[in-house]
């Protein structure tokens, strides 16, 4: 792991309990979460105490029955009733059981949970999180086991499960919320531990992909279209410039694209690419810490900035400045950028169940082709298609603030780089070539998803 754990004594939370209760009620509900978190870092020195067993013998069936792979952890703390409840209502519907060595780690994280946090409201999400990612582990070490392969069996154990969520949990209270809030500039470069700032001190970069990489089920997983990636890394170490025009699925897909492209033999180049990032991945609490270990280029969509007018004018200089450091790139030569021109993530039809792609903004893609002319530095467009959303299946629908439930299953996942889109100009010509982008994009995806066995009829 690329992380060391804070070693804090039980004890030290059992009095921030204490003095927890002496605290008005409006000072209560800005420490919940806080609080939460000093709990579960208390386990953190624990972790590798939960079980001394090898992977080999996680074969025996458990007692406790757990819910199906859905994964939620509702970051808000203001959570409604309804939302535990149906918590509840998921945790009743149970498909799968803990084997020992997974129920002894979390019986020892819901008991220091349960001690040190009496609001049911903040308490449910975090235990459903906990017994959740616990679970989605626990599948991907049989898996595992199943085929003879002992690296992802050791990844996805019990104490390697306790210490990736209890990391992830700690890093979001230390830079997602409080006085030490980590702040995106127009553009971020990806902390790898090299000291570059304060809070460059650990591998976000690997942290991210190490979080995902367990819940991801590597050998079912798809990589298409090796021959045009090659392509456009050829002509990115060329000093020309590739833009990947893509579907977005799911928060995970920075993660995802790296590690297919690391299966495609494309690690190095995996870490350079530049991701177009929504407000939500760097104001989200949960989100900061993985957005901090990656390139960003940092934008609002117009359906945010429209949202509040107070703050419209100071989102669109940011956006200016944005632009502005794109465009630099962009005259430097050799960048890769991925972006989605949906403006969002692709959401299940309620009706037939199917998750199609978002359509494609024609304004979006205008911008990305203007700042590739400006440039003056060829610049080609790729098209690419995602298939992730079942390893993170986002809300069916748009939600315009952060603390989002979260949802993770233990899955395959796949990409499909498509042959270089022609990059014609003209007024007459910019929406065929957005349509063009996005039916071959989705052509991709058809493949892919028929080729897995997924929203067929």
């Amino acid at each position: 792991e690329h992380f060391h754990l804070f070693s804090t004594d039980l004890c030290d939370c059992i009095c921030t309990v204490c003095l927890f209760s002496r605290i008005t009620t409006t000072k209560r509900k800005t420490m919940k979460l806080t609080l939460a978190t000093t709990a579960l870092v208390c386990l953190a020195s624990q972790a590798q105490a939960f079980t001394t067993t090898t992977p080999s013998s996680f074969v025996s069936g458990g007692a406790r029955t757990f819910s199906k792979n859905r994964l939620s952890l509702q970051v808000s703390t203001t959570s409604s009733n309804e939302e535990v409840a149906k918590t509840s209502e998921n945790d009743d519907d149970s498909s799968s059981t803990l084997t020992p060595e997974f129920e002894m780690a979390y019986q020892k994280s819901i008991a220091t949970l349960e001690a040190a946090i009496d609001n049911d409201q903040l308490l449910q999400p975090l235990k459903y999180f906990v017994t959740e990612y616990f679970t989605c582990n626990q599948n991907s070490m049989n898996t595992a086991m199943s085929r003879d392969d002992e690296e992802v069996a050791t990844m996805a154990s019990p104490p390697k499960t306790a210490e990736r969520v209890l990391n992830a949990i700690q890093f979001g209270m230390k830079y997602g919320l409080g006085p030490n809030k980590f702040t995106f500039g127009p553009s971020h470069k990806a902390l790898r531990g090299e000291g570059t700032c304060d809070e460059d001190t650990s591998d976000f970069y690997a942290f991210g992909c190490d979080f995902f990489r367990p819940c991801m089920d590597y050998q079912d997983s798809i990589v298409q279209g090796t021959n045009h990636l090659q392509t456009a890394f050829d002509q990115i170490k060329a000093g020309e410039n590739v833009v990947f025009l893509a579907n977005h699925q799911s928060e995970a897909d920075p993660q995802v694209f790296s590690i297919m492209l690391e299966k495609a033999g494309f690690a190095q180049e995996a870490a350079e690419v530049v991701y177009v990032a929504g407000h939500k991945v760097t104001t989200d609490p949960l989100a900061i810490p993985f957005s901090m270990g990656r390139n960003l280029l940092c934008i609002h969509s117009k359906k945010h900035i429209d949202a509040d007018p107070d703050t419209k004018s100071v989102k669109q200089r940011q956006n200016l400045s944005t632009m502005s450091a794109m465009l630099k790139q962009l005259k430097a030569g050799g960048a890769a950028l991925w972006v989605a021109p949906s403006g969002g993530r692709d959401r299940r039809d309620l009706d037939s169940g199917k998750v199609p792609i978002a359509p494609f903004d024609s304004k979006t893609i205008d911008m990305f082709r203007l700042m590739g002319n400006k440039s003056k530095k060829p610049t080609h467009y790729y098209p690419l298609a995602m298939v992730s959303y079942e390893l993170c299946p986002p809300p069916d629908f748009v939600e315009a603030g952060v603390g989002e439930q979260r949802n993770i299953r233990y899955s395959p996942v796949a990409i499909s780089c498509g042959e270089e889109l022609e990059s014609v100009g003209g007024l007459e010509s910019r929406h065929a070539f957005c349509e063009n982008a996005e039916k071959v994009t989705d052509d991709l995806y058809q493949a892919l998803t028929k080729e897995m066995g997924l929203y067929q009829d």
